[in-house]
């Protein structure tokens, strides 16, 4: 199979933004699109190649970007440093998500009609807030990510069907805060599957995920068994 990527320029006021659209050149006809969201360190090469695993499934994969072109870090701090005000400003970074989507979406490899999101850490958080917020996706995924309710209200009910990856060992979020995001999703009537992988730490899908003593380790077994329970849910969703 073919796959062709282009760049995608979309603002926020004064912000320049640029995702990656990855798609079949022989396709035909537009396709679904996977938007990937990106962990706090930004877009970086890890969503891009995700976006064209999706291709490979007969997606349209679109690598969203939140933080302004060329903003992408390695370090820490510095992404801790980036990620934050989103996360003080749900309603800024549902904005925000809403322009990604939109950029995508317009693109002409693209169903618009047909669309999910699938985050990693804090574009778990991030594709989790789309379904809180209403957005006009299908589905969800969140993997290893945040699951921090916004302060602020959103839908009282989800639409989006729900699928989230998680890590039982990860320490930034702790089994209890798994058991009230069930109650959340209950309680707003979603379609939603919590997937748990014992003895597996935050990042799992990230094979250079490296840094136990933070709580951050890739774990095949997680990454090859979350995979697999992505393709479905997209599958089901998309179809």
């Amino acid at each position: 199979m073919a796959i062709e990527t282009r760049p995608v320029l979309y603002r926020d006021g004064d912000v320049e933004l640029e995702g990656l659209l990855a798609f079949d050149p022989n396709a035909y006809g537009p396709r679904p699109l996977v938007a990937v969201v990106h962990a706090y360190g930004g877009r970086g090469t890890f969503e891009c190649e995700r976006a064209a695993d999706f291709v490979r499934l007969g997606f349209t994969g679109f690598a969203v970007d939140l933080y302004g072109k060329g903003v992408l870090s390695t370090d820490p701090e510095e992404s801790t440093s980036l990620m934050q005000p989103f996360l003080d400003d749900r309603a800024g970074l549902q904005r925000r998500l809403q322009l990604a989507l939109a950029a995508g979406s317009a693109e002409p490899e693209a169903d618009a009609a047909a669309v999910a999101a699938v985050g990693y850490c804090f574009g778990g958080l991030c594709a989790l807030d789309l379904a809180r917020f209403g957005a006009k996706v299908a589905g969800v995924v969140s993997v290893h990510g945040l699951f921090d309710p916004p302060p602020e209200a959103g839908n009282d009910r989800i639409a989006a069907k729900v699928l989230v990856q998680h890590g039982w060992d990860d320490p930034m979020v702790p089994p209890q805060q798994v058991l009230a995001l069930a109650d959340e999703l209950t309680a707003a009537g979603a379609d939603w599957q919590i997937h748990g992988y014992g003895s597996t730490m935050h990042a799992f899908t990230n094979p250079n995920a490296n840094d136990p003593d933070r709580g951050v380790l890739y774990q095949a077994d997680a990454d090859r068994r979350s995979w697999r329970a992505i393709v479905s849910f997209l599958h089901e969703t998309l179809r």
